[in-house]
């Protein structure tokens, strides 16, 4: 018998992942904005509103992956 794969769990929480569809609408709309307390300039790069996105639903206690450290 072949050896079967674990069953595969979500690294992002569900939570996780409407913070971060929330974070896309936002952008879309104009209304994103970067830096503490969305104070910084408006953002246009779609990966810089997913990494908004996670960082938001990390601070909300969710399952989101450590950021990894340089």
């Amino acid at each position: 018998m072949a050896a079967r794969k674990s069953a595969s769990r979500r690294r992002y929480s569900r939570g996780a992942g409407k913070t971060v569809a929330s974070a896309m609408r936002r952008r879309k709309r104009g209304t994103l904005r970067s830096g503490k307390g969305g104070k910084g300039g408006l953002v246009k790069s779609r990966k810089q509103a997913i990494a908004i996105g996670l960082s938001e639903a990390r601070k909300k206690g969710a399952k989101v992956p450590r950021k990894k450290s340089s």
